[in-house]
C-alpha cells in the first residue's frame, strides 16, 4: 500500500509531495523525471521489503503503483516465464504483465490497485484503478497539463482549482460524489474497474472500462443447490482470504466484530495460520461487541485483542475530517479512523468484512424489496399524515416509516430515501446536469426488465455507495495511520461469483445474506449466525446536541459555506429545532452541513 502522484507539463513542489502522501507510505521515497514528465511515490513496504522499491523500471517502461496483486505468484508460473525477475515485489510481475498482455491483463488479475505507467517509446501514461476502485487514483487535466495522484488533499499543489457548485449540490443533496465527480471543476476521480491513456504527443485522454459486474448480474443465475452453491462460496471464500493472508512478507491481522462477515474471515485466516492476531473495539460507553466476538476468537484460539477507545471528538473530528480532501459524511469514518489508528500499534495489514453486505444482501432495505412489501406500503402511504415521527434509529418503527416515505418515489428520490436519507421530505434541490445524470442512471437500472427487483439494488449500492461512500472511508481511514486494509469478499473470484447466485439464497423471507449465515453454520458459534448487521454504528445525535454542538453551531453560523446552496432561514429553523423532523434525522442533515464547513474551511 503507497502513495502515487504525477503529472506532465507541471512544475511540482516534491517537498509538498512528499509531506502530503507521507502517511501512504512513511516507508521510502521515490521520483522518476523525464523531460516533462514527473512520476512519484511513498512506500508502504510489505512485500519484498528489501528490493521492491519504486518507481520500477524495465526498458522502456516505469510504473508507480499502489496497492497489492494477491495472484502475482501465480501470474509469473502462468503467463511470466519468458520474464527475468530481479524482485519478489508484485510491482515487477504487474509491470510485465501489462507490457504483455495490456489492457487485458486484468481479468487474469486479483488485487486491489491504482496505477500509472509510462510508455516512453509511444508517450503514453497508462492509469488503471482496481474492478471495485479499492484504491483511489484521482486526475486533473487543463490543456496540455495532466495531474494524477491518491488523493484529493495532494490536489492542492495545483494553484487553478475551481469548486464545482454542481458538485457541492450533489453532496448536499446524495452524501456522495457519485461517478466520476469530486468538488473541482476538471478534477475527476478514475472509475471503478476503468482504465485511461494519456496522449502525451497530443494531449489526448481515452478512458475505457474493463470490468463492469452489471454484466455478472445479467448472466443467468448459477442452476445450483443450496448445498453447492455453499460448497462453491465456501471454497472461493477460503482462496480468497489465503491468498490476502499470505501475499505479505509483514504479519497479516484481521478485525473481529460480533458480526458474520469478519467472523467468517476470522474462521478462515485461521486455517491457514496459528495465533492469528484479532481485534474488537470498544467505544467508551457506546460501543460493545466484545461478548459476541470473543466467541469466535476462542473457538480459532487466535491472539485476540479488545481495544477500549476513548474518543476526543472536540480534537480530533476536524483533523479526520480533512483527511478526506473533499466533503465527507459518513459518520463511521471517525470510528473507522480511531480502530485502525489503533491496530496500527500491533501491525501493518489488517483483513476486514467490507463488500460482503453489498455482494450478498446485508442491508435491511433489501427485504420489502426482494419481498414486494413496497406494494403494500403504497396502500397506507397517507398514514404519514397522522403518525408520529420516529426517535429510534434502528426500530421497527422508524423502518415502516421510511419503507412509507419511500413507496412511491422513483429514480433518485427512491434510492435516497432507501439509503442516506438526508433531505428528503424536508429540503429541495433544484436539479442540475449531474443530478439528472444520476436520476437516469437509477431509472434505468430500475427499469431494466433483464435484471430482478435485488439484483437492481445490489448493483446500484455496489456503484454507488459502496464505491463512492464505502471504500473510500476505509482507504482513508486506515492509509491516515499507515494501516493496509485488504477486503476478502472483494475478490476477484467472488465479484464474479455473487452476482449469479440466485436470490433466494441472498434474501430469504426476512433474513439478510442468507446464503453466509448457512456457511456460517459450518464454521462460526451458533449464537452468531442470526446476529443483526453491525457497523461503526455512532451516536450522532448525542454528538450534535452535547460534545460537537458548540463547534457545529459555530460552523453554521450567518456567512458559512452552506448558505451558498441551502437556504439561511432553513439553517437557522434546523439549529433551533423549529422544523418538524425527527432527531435522527435533524442530527444527520447538521453533520452533512458540517462536513461541508470543514472542508471549505481548510
Amino acid at each position: 500500500m503507497c502513495g502515487i502522484a504525477g503529472g506532465v507539463n507541471l512544475k511540482l513542489d516534491k517537498e509538498f509531495l512528499e509531506k502530503a502522501l507521507f502517511h501512504r507510505g512513511p516507508d521510502d521515497i521515490g521520483y522518476f523525471e523525464n523531460k516533462n514528465i514527473f512520476l512519484f511515490h511513498t512506500r508502504l513496504a510489505i512485500q519484498d521489503i528489501r528490493r521492491g522499491k519504486q518507481p520500477f523500471k524495465f526498458k522502456n517502461f516505469v510504473i508507480v503503483y499502489n496497492g497489492e496483486i494477491y495472484n502475482h505468484l501465480e501470474l509469473r508460473d502462468q503467463y511470466l516465464k519468458d520474464f527475468k525477475f530481479s524482485t519478489h515485489s508484485d510491482t515487477e510481475t504487474l509491470l510485465y504483465m501489462f507490457i504483455k498482455f495490456r489492457e487485458n491483463m486484468f481479468e487474469k488479475i486479483d488485487g486491489m490497485f491504482a496505477f500509472a505507467i509510462f510508455d516512453m517509446e509511444n508517450k503514453k501514461l497508462f492509469l488503471a484503478r482496481d474492478r471495485t476502485g479499492k484504491k483511489p487514483l484521482y486526475y486533473y487535466l487543463e490543456d496540455d497539463k495532466f495531474f494524477f495522484a491518491s488523493e484529493l488533499n495532494v490536489f492542492k499543489c495545483i494553484n487553478r482549482l475551481q469548486i464545482s457548485d454542481e458538485a457541492i449540490y450533489l453532496y448536499l443533496r446524495c452524501g456522495f460524489f457519485p461517478f466520476d465527480t469530486t468538488p473541482y471543476k476538471k478534477v475527476k476521480k478514475l472509475k471503478n474497474g476503468s482504465f485511461l491513456v494519456f496522449n502525451l504527443q497530443n494531449y489526448s485522454l481515452k478512458e475505457s472500462k474493463y470490468f463492469d459486474i452489471l454484466e455478472y448480474y445479467l448472466q443467468p443465475k448459477l442452476l445450483k443447490d443450496e448445498d453447492e452453491t455453499i460448497e462453491i462460496l465456501d471454497e472461493k471464500l477460503s482462496k480468497s482470504v489465503k491468498d490476502r493472508l499470505l501475499a505479505s512478507d509483514l504479519e497479516v491481522g484481521a478485525f473481529l466484530s460480533g458480526g458474520i462477515d469478519s467472523s467468517l474471515v476470522v474462521a478462515f485466516a485461521s486455517q491457514f495460520v496459528s495465533n492469528l492476531k484479532t481485534f474488537t473495539v470498544k467505544f467508551e460507553g457506546e460501543y460493545d461487541e466484545t461478548p459476541l466476538a470473543k466467541l469466535t476468537a476462542q473457538k480459532y484460539g487466535t491472539e485476540h485483542n479488545e481495544v477500549e477507545i476513548s474518543m476526543n471528538l472536540k480534537e480530533d473530528v476536524v483533523k479526520i475530517l480533512k483527511n478526506y480532501g473533499m466533503p465527507f459524511m459518513d459518520s463511521s469514518a471517525i470510528p473507522s479512523y480511531y480502530v485502525s489508528r489503533e491496530a496500527k500499534k500491533y501491525l501493518t495489514v489488517i483483513l476486514n468484512g467490507d463488500g460482503a453486505d453489498e455482494l450478498f444482501a446485508g442491508y435491511r432495505r433489501y427485504v420489502p424489496v426482494t419481498n414486494k412489501y413496497l406494494k403494500i406500503a403504497r396502500k397506507f402511504n397517507y398514514l404519514l399524515k397522522i403518525l408520529p415521527l420516529p426517535d429510534e434509529k434502528k426500530s421497527i418503527y422508524n423502518y415502516i416509516y421510511r419503507l412509507l416515505e419511500m413507496s412511491n418515489k422513483k429514480g433518485l428520490d427512491f434510492y435516497l430515501s432507501a439509503t442516506n436519507d438526508i433531505f428528503e421530505d424536508v429540503y429541495y434541490f433544484e436539479s442540475n446536469e449531474i443530478l439528472e445524470k444520476l436520476d437516469n442512471f437509477i431509472l434505468s437500472v430500475f427499469e431494466n426488465k433483464e435484471l430482478t427487483e435485488l439484483s437492481k439494488f445490489l448493483y446500484l449500492d455496489f456503484e454507488l455507495i459502496l464505491f463512492c461512500d464505502l471504500l473510500i472511508k476505509m482507504d482513508i481511514a486506515t492509509m491516515a495511520n499507515s494501516l493496509e486494509g485488504r477486503s476478502p469478499f472483494l475478490s476477484k473470484y467472488l465479484l464474479e461469483f455473487a452476482p449469479q447466485i440466485p436470490d433466494k439464497y441472498k434474501i430469504y423471507k426476512l433474513t439478510t445474506k442468507y446464503i453466509l449465515r448457512k456457511l456460517g453454520k459450518k464454521y462460526l458459534p451458533k449464537r452468531l449466525i442470526n446476529q443483526p448487521k453491525r457497523g461503526f454504528e455512532v451516536p450522532l445525535k448525542k454528538w450534535i446536541n452535547h460534545e460537537l454542538k458548540d463547534l457545529i453551531f459555530d460552523a453554521l453560523r450567518k456567512g458559512c459555506c452552506s448558505e451558498n446552496y441551502i437556504n439561511r432561514k432553513f439553517i437557522d429553523n434546523l439549529l433551533n429545532k423549529k422544523i418538524r423532523i425527527s432527531e435522527e434525522k435533524r442530527a444527520k442533515i447538521l453533520w452533512t452541513m458540517f462536513c461541508l464547513e470543514v472542508w471549505k474551511n481548510e
